[in-house]
């Protein structure tokens, strides 16, 4: 039993990582109705800003962590206006979008690989490694950051979404991008917002898994788990995200626990090939033949 808990922890831990990455992800997704790959460029930017800022700047990780999340922010806004207004501006076809994406998420790995280096970068220490125990349970304070933070932004979203003007003109250009402008929405706006929100989260989430793991330019392929944690959470539906999220952590870690770790990634793969054959709109999403 106490290796069950202490598997189920780890996982919640992570799970709330790829929560916020899936959260970008499906934030997107709901306005512009297109999977945007070159989120992971951005989470990897975001990790690599962090390991600057604590590693070579030595800021303390506050100043730390809200350089990675603002930073990303800008880089996100920035590659809406360059690779995705264009397209939308001249009502081009869901499937350039997608290929613009995948060339922003491989021009920003190569550009890393080109200034930084293709070398594995580590975190300096920045809590203490020695975890908090409770009976026979050992909880790495890390662990417990990542969660409280990963909460905290998650809690902070929703607010905005649901207390704010701001948020309701989100949902209701997600509900009807159309019928949204037609009724004053600055939808122009809307996307600007969006991009900004969801690349913070990203910027978030690179950071928190830079520090439980490291940095490297390949970083990105993780938003592939958050890919497989919004379609089964649901494309669209940021509680499906973060419900997709969480489980998706718990099956890993489950997995890599009571079977292999070298099963986990085969796992995830396994459960996204699942849910699109027998419910492809998730848990909590809805069927739409528009989306892509």
């Amino acid at each position: 039993m106490t290796t069950f808990l202490q598997q189920l922890i780890n996982g919640i831990s992570i799970g709330s990582v790829y929560a916020l990455m899936a959260v970008g992800y499906s934030l997107v997704y709901s306005i512009m109705n297109f999977s945007n790959f070159a989120h992971g460029g951005v989470i990897m930017i975001g990790a690599y800003l962090g390991f600057f800022a604590l590693a070579i700047w030595q800021l303390p990780f506050p100043i730390a962590f809200f350089i990675a999340a603002v930073g990303s922010g800008i880089l996100a806004i920035v590659l809406e206006r360059i690779a995705y207004n264009p397209l939308r501006k001249r009502n081009a076809p869901f499937l350039y979008f997608i290929i613009s994406a995948m060339g922003a998420s491989i021009f920003l790995e190569n550009i890393v690989i080109a200034t930084i280096g293709p070398n594995f970068k580590t975190y300096p220490q920045v809590f203490q490694k020695t975890p908090y125990e409770i009976g026979a349970l050992a909880i790495g304070r890390l662990d417990v950051v990542m969660f409280i933070i990963s909460a905290v932004s998650l809690l902070i979203l929703l607010i905005i979404i649901e207390k704010t003007k701001v948020g309701m003109a989100i949902k209701a250009t997600a509900y009807n991008f159309k019928a949204s402008s037609l009724m004053g929405v600055n939808t122009d706006y809307i996307i600007f917002i969006v991009f900004g929100l969801g690349g913070a989260l990203a910027g978030i989430a690179g950071i928190l898994f830079g520090m439980k793991y490291t940095v490297y330019p390949q970083i990105g392929v993780i938003t592939i788990k958050a890919f497989i944690a919004a379609v089964f959470g649901g494309l669209g539906s940021l509680s499906g995200a973060v419900i997709g999220a969480i489980s998706l952590g718990i099956i890993e870690t489950m997995t890599a626990g009571y079977i292999s770790s070298q099963l986990r990634d085969l796992i995830a793969f396994a459960l996204l090939i699942f849910i699109l054959v027998v419910r492809p709109m998730g848990i909590m999403g809805k069927m739409n033949e528009d989306k892509a």
